[in-house]
């Protein structure tokens, strides 16, 4: 039988800003879960734990910050880390906290983005984290509207950094992402509902009335990413859901999921995970993980 994911109800209420977490452990016993508000999670001390977010795995080092987005399943897990003075702060706030309305100010376009891009979960550099790291730990010692100015300050500063990475495969999330434009959004549905199927850059350029050369400048100006690697990030975030809730065989997967080439899809899934699907599969259940909400 499958085990559902917990969906963790947070003691913020509609009243409340944000609520902020800090306490020292010995291990990390919280299961993978999701919640609606969206998680900014600093951690220290706890080199050798297992980061999971969406359906990225990876070990951590000494220091670390993340940015977690709204239903966006998550967890640590103990793993190889033999430190018993672990320091954790986490700080959760309502997904409206800052109205889209707001968001769409000019001097807040920096904090948009940086809630899109937490649909996937946001790793901040050793760097940032080193610097902006006091200022979350003191947090807990400001008080009414102080603190909320200091959590959109560190909002913004963590917005404006440098080195910060994504970390789960776009599809893995169900959070719609927006790209202020209705040709691209256009692609990304179609993309979204054929990868399955051979999509090539010439449906991109029918459906946006484009030619094929014109709309792979456009996509790749918009979303940051080529056309090619974007159906690829999709393919590759729906055979990852597949490889944890199904005991599907990777081949049937990789076909499944549009990789009609198992040598190209083995190779895919290496360049962007760092391991094999089978690799992947066994890294994400050793930690209790079967199936997704």
């Amino acid at each position: 039988m499958n085990e559902k994911i917990l969906r963790e109800i947070t003691p913020l209420t509609p009243s409340d800003c944000f609520s902020i977490f800090s306490r020292t452990k010995k291990e990390f016993d919280f299961p993978l879960h999701v919640h609606d508000e969206i998680e900014l999670n600093f951690i220290q001390n706890a080199a050798g734990a297992q980061r999971v977010i969406g359906d990225h795995v990876e070990e951590i080092g000494d220091i670390e910050l993340v940015l977690v987005g709204s239903n966006l399943q998550h967890a640590w897990f103990t793993h190889k880390c033999k430190n018993k003075i672990i320091k954790e702060v986490t700080i959760q706030f309502h997904r409206d906290l800052f109205d889209e309305k707001f968001l769409q100010r000019n001097q807040m376009s920096f904090i948009r983005n940086l809630f899109l891009r937490s649909a996937r979960g946001v790793l901040f550099s050793p760097e940032t984290t080193t610097t902006i790291s006091p200022r979350i730990i003191d947090l807990a010692q400001k008080h009414s509207f102080d603190s909320v100015l200091e959590l959109m300050s560190i909002l913004h500063d963590l917005s404006i950094s440098r080195n910060f990475r994504t970390l789960s495969d776009a599809s893995f999330n169900k959070e719609k992402t927006f790209y202020n434009s209705r040709r691209i959004e256009k692609i990304m549905e179609f993309v979204n509902s054929n990868f399955s199927q051979n999509v090539t850059l010439g449906d991109a350029a029918k459906i946006a009335g484009m030619t094929e050369v014109s709309i792979s400048r456009f996509f790749k100006l918009r979303t940051g990413k080529t056309f090619v690697d974007t159906l690829n990030d999709i393919r590759l975030g729906h055979a990852s859901r597949m490889l944890i809730e199904t005991t599907q065989s990777v081949n049937e997967i990789a076909y499944k999921c549009g990789f009609n080439n198992m040598s190209n899809s083995n190779r895919i899934f290496k360049k962007k995970k760092d391991c094999t699907p089978n690799d992947f599969r066994h890294s994400y259940t050793s930690v209790g993980v079967r199936t997704f909400v």
